[in-house]
């Protein structure tokens, strides 16, 4: 076994001690974008988290083989849609994706890749599996957390492992909306909702597809949620 102590003193102190570089960015970095050191970019982004709902529940109830076919079909239903909104794909973790968004109308694109997954789901994903799985209950619930605000992009990590951490409201926000559990689809701050299109914002008959929530666990912060998908894909 290694010491590493000394290795890890000294690297904790150069962090500590060393300036910081940052300077604004147009596009999302990828890690070789940026150094290993205090290194940064800021973005000003829309940030969202798509999550598969009960995923515990899935993995104790269910074979492994089948909780991985459920995990593969949402991410990847998810994971093109971010793309083909523009979107850029960050992060996978376990039975989430994490995408972000920026310049023109990134709001209005991320939460339409949000009710663009909801369609996914309902109309592609469930079908396929009860088609496959006559005899399985299994329904396919999810969640979709998104913020927007000023986040700091640095590398993180040791040479040959590394990658980027998001730091910022929007990435910490989305990543917690996406946990709750009040029996909607899709959750959005009102940053969000105040800088989206109405097309997003209104159902075909005009009605607000967004209902206002107070979020009670962090501060009583302005949310609103809605289960409205979008009409195509």
């Amino acid at each position: 076994m290694t010491v590493l102590k000394p290795d890890l003193e000294a690297a904790v102190k150069e962090t500590f001690r060393a300036q910081w570089s940052q300077r604004d960015g147009q596009v999302v970095p990828e890690p070789e974008d940026l150094q290993l050191g205090n290194d940064a970019v800021n973005l000003d982004a829309t940030v969202l988290y798509a999550d598969i709902a009960s995923s515990t529940s899935l993995v104790e109830s269910y074979k492994p083989w089948f909780a991985a076919e459920i995990y593969k079909t949402f991410l990847s239903c998810a994971a093109k849609i971010i793309k083909d909104e523009n979107g850029v794909i960050t992060a996978y973790d376990g039975d989430r994706v994490m995408g972000v968004y920026i310049g023109e109308l990134k709001n209005t694109r991320a939460v339409r890749t949000a009710l663009r997954i909801k369609t996914a789901v309902e109309q592609v994903v469930q079908p396929a599996l009860q088609a496959q799985y006559t005899n399985n209950r299994f329904y396919l619930r999810h969640v979709v957390g998104i913020d927007t605000s000023k986040v700091l992009v640095s590398r993180i990590g040791v040479r040959n492992d590394n990658d980027l951490v998001w730091v910022g409201r929007a990435a910490n926000y989305a990543a917690k909306l996406c946990a709750l559990n009040e029996g909607f689809a899709t959750y959005i701050t009102h940053s969000v909702y105040d800088n989206m299109a109405d097309r997003v914002k209104y159902g075909l008959t005009g009605a607000n597809m967004w209902k206002p929530y107070t979020w009670t666990s962090m501060n009583k912060f302005s949310i609103y949620a809605s289960n409205y998908h979008w009409t195509e894909l």
